[in-house]
């Protein structure tokens, strides 16, 4: 009995849209034939069963697995030829939603993987498709559709909360072989193009992308039913639909300007990327031929191909790199936590409270950041040896030191006391130096390194109204001793730099005792703002990369033009 009732339930879910769909159903069948002739082995029944189970499965499995996020699009309004129109539901609108839930979802993370602003939608317009990208695209993001009708085939159900989407959709109604002339005519660049045209045509609009350069380099073509049930790889078939796609299928992997993927997605999905190595390719040629024309011989140099062949984005890499942030439990050191992690560096969060440096290892390992959390105090040479111990011996070495801690206490001159004074240089200075020489001591013995101080826009003017001479002063020396550091090293391969922050917006300026001293603040920043963290994120990767190789010795102001009054 609990067999029969599996078996009923398997069946309802078969789904011979798609190619396992289908192997399941002939499964069924040749079960049930197997079932009513008692000549057939048991052991043959046995067999089938299972395959059939394995087969019949997987798609409702797949769809179970793949994240529900995606709404109907009931009752929206889109774009479409500069006039708002109504969206109106295909009849076949629920089976289409539940068909499309797993594709949804992988075109939902080719958005986020591929880091996509402009996506082109090609043919017929699948409503669930349409909300996944647009629910994955950042706030200036745009989806252009091309079709022949406007309609959209959904769920139908209240989709209010979306709204905010549809703004970022313009659907283009007409011939579409039109509308891509149009796009080409405005110079129109895509990340994605998304193909779910007629099969006769599909390969025609797959050319004229390409051919056009509707589709920028890196980026992604995703055709849809590229399957076709299984037939595209059948012998002995005549539909000209399914050799139609065959025939596009051939097209797309013979071309050498593509790289090519199909992935079994319901009815199949192919996942096309423009290849960077025909590009350099074509480049050399057109220039080669350039070259002979003007009669001069081509300049194979590094501004043409990239740095040991490197795109300049890719030199700012941090891949493999090791990296340690003091300072780095709050404020401007978990930035750059942040920042060097996503460039790729494991890193290391040291703080003088290892709570605080162990809430933001967390927030590291959310995002798939190898780090460890090391509570230290920096003026003590026994403290640092530690940290660099602790981080040799977790990763091999040190790539990477962000020398970033530091305290402010504001006093008058006549007033600072000499225990206001030593606490200021320990912290500021002192336990910069012991930083810069324990880590450069690895650094020259591998000959390579790159240490990034915190100075501050105080090294450069005198920050008025507030007075804080020691403070000031500490960072004048955080200033000279980079400098003096940059020019003993980097003919050993270590880079010292430094980086001058103005007036940072964190918690700590926020009190009701500061707002005054803020707005004086805000009448002296040509910028008209104070700056936030996220400001220096940049900075700090680029004096960790080897991009900024030649860069030593330099310090680095970020100040909204507060230094230049």
């Amino acid at each position: 009995m609990q067999r029969n009732h599996l078996s009923f339930a398997l069946v309802v879910y078969v789904n011979t849209e798609t190619p396992i769909g289908l192997i399941a159903e002939n499964l069924r069948k040749a079960r049930e034939i197997a079932h009513s002739d008692s000549r057939v082995p048991e052991q043959l029944k046995h067999y089938l069963q299972k395959a059939l189970e394995v087969a019949i499965g997987l798609d409702p499995y797949l769809d179970a697995m793949a994240t529900a996020k995606t709404a109907s699009l009931e009752g929206w309004k889109l774009n479409v030829a500069g006039v708002e129109t109504k969206v109106k539901p295909h009849k076949e609108c629920a089976s289409g939603y539940l068909k499309g839930k797993s594709i949804s979802q992988v075109l939902r993370m080719f958005v986020h993987m591929v880091g996509a602003k402009r996506i082109l939608l090609i043919g017929r317009l699948k409503g669930y498709s349409i909300l996944a990208m647009a629910e994955a695209l950042p706030d200036d993001g745009k989806i252009t559709a091309c079709a022949v009708e406007p309609y959209l085939g959904v769920k139908s159900q209240e989709a209010s909360d979306y709204s905010s989407h549809v703004k970022q959709i313009s659907v283009k109604v007409g011939p579409i072989a039109d509308t891509l002339e149009e796009l080409v005519a405005v110079g129109e660049h895509f990340d994605i193009v998304f193909i779910d045209a007629d099969q006769i045509n599909a390969v025609n609009y797959y050319n004229f992308v390409m051919d056009n350069y509707l589709l920028r380099m890196d980026g992604v073509i995703c055709v849809e039913n590229t399957l076709m049930k299984g037939q595209v790889y059948l012998e002995n078939i005549s539909d000209e639909n399914v050799l139609a796609v065959r025939n596009l299928n051939n097209v797309i992997n013979s071309d050498p300007r593509v790289d090519q993927v199909i992935l079994p997605v319901q009815g199949g999905m192919s996942v096309i990327r423009r290849s960077r190595a025909h590009a350099d390719r074509v480049i050399e040629s057109k220039v080669l031929h350039c070259a002979v024309l003007l009669q001069k011989e081509l300049v194979k140099d590094d501004v043409f191909w990239g740095y040991n062949r490197c795109h300049i984005l890719d030199r700012l890499r941090l891949d493999g790199k090791v990296a340690y942030v003091t300072g780095g439990g709050q404020g401007i050191g978990r930035a750059f936590a942040h920042a060097l992690g996503e460039a790729g560096a494991k890193v290391a969060i040291v703080d003088l409270v290892l709570a605080k440096a162990e809430v933001v290892a967390e927030e590291l390992s959310l995002k798939g950041i190898k780090n460890m959390a090391i509570g230290a105090d920096v003026s003590k040479p026994e403290d640092v040896q530690r940290i660099l111990d602790a981080i040799v011996a977790r990763w091999g070495t040190v790539h990477i030191a962000c020398n970033n801690a530091g305290i402010n206490m504001n006093s008058a001159s006549e007033d600072t006391s000499l225990e206001e004074w030593d606490k200021t240089f320990n912290v500021n200075l002192r336990g910069l130096f012991l930083c810069c020489q324990a880590a450069g001591r690895i650094m020259l013995k591998q000959g390579y390194g790159k240490i990034i101080n915190t100075a501050s826009m105080a090294s450069l003017i005198v920050p008025h109204p507030q007075k804080q001479l020691a403070y000031n002063a500490s960072k004048a020396g955080v200033v000279k001793l980079t400098q003096t550091l940059g020019t003993e090293w980097i003919d050993r391969g270590v880079r010292v730099n430094c980086i001058s922050p103005g007036i940072v917006d964190t918690p700590l300026i926020h009190s009701e005792d500061l707002k005054p001293l803020v707005q004086r603040w805000l009448t002296n920043i040509p910028a008209g703002k104070l700056a936030q963290v996220t400001d220096l994120q940049a900075a700090v990767v680029y004096l960790a990369s080897e991009a900024s190789d030649y860069m030593t010795g330099h310090n680095l102001a970020i100040e909204g033009g507060q230094s230049l009054w």
